[in-house]
């Protein structure tokens, strides 16, 4: 199985905030913003697979900034770290401003996806190779945040947690 890179799973999303997917503020309902995520997650996941995936857990939302009725909110999905079949995938929410045309980071996000097979069983995914920066930041802390998840679940004892131990006792 060929390793691929990040790039190769990036999806981007982009659509316009309507009246009915607003709450009464006049501002994208969270969950409205959820799903649009679900989905560009799923795709990027789906991409870096080629596989059938299913959404395993959304392991972070941060709602910094509210996005208003009529904005155009793009969402920029990819994979920062695959792992034996499942993948972490890294989104970043923009909207843009509509008389500049600059675009503002409102909102991110971390949902982890599993490759399945017809049947719905786990099969394996390709290695990821995290080549920015920004891709390699996100790869090294994808590590951290499973054995973290791992240890509060009780599948993991602390003293396994290796890349935890290390921001603590290095």
């Amino acid at each position: 199985m060929e390793p691929r890179t990040a790039f190769q799973s990036k999806t981007i999303m982009t659509d316009l905030v309507l009246p009915s997917e607003t709450n009464p503020i006049n501002n994208l309902f969270g969950g409205e913003l959820l799903a649009r995520m679900d989905r560009a997650a799923s795709i990027a996941a789906r991409r870096h697979s080629r596989r059938i995936v299913v959404t395993a857990s959304v392991n972070h939302v941060a709602f910094n900034r509210s996005i208003p009725l009529g904005s155009v909110v793009t969402i920029e999905a990819k994979v920062s770290r695959a792992f034996t079949s499942s993948m972490e995938v890294f989104l970043d929410v923009w909207i843009e401003d509509r008389e500049s045309g600059e675009c503002i980071k409102a909102n991110e996000a971390i949902y982890t996806f599993v490759a399945v097979d017809e049947t719905g069983r786990p099969v394996k995914v390709p290695e990821l190779i995290a080549e920015t920066k920004l891709e390699k930041e996100r790869y090294d802390a994808a590590l951290r945040r499973k054995q973290l998840s791992l240890v509060v679940a009780g599948k993991m004892k602390p003293g396994d947690a290796t890349e935890l131990k290390a921001l603590f006792f290095d």
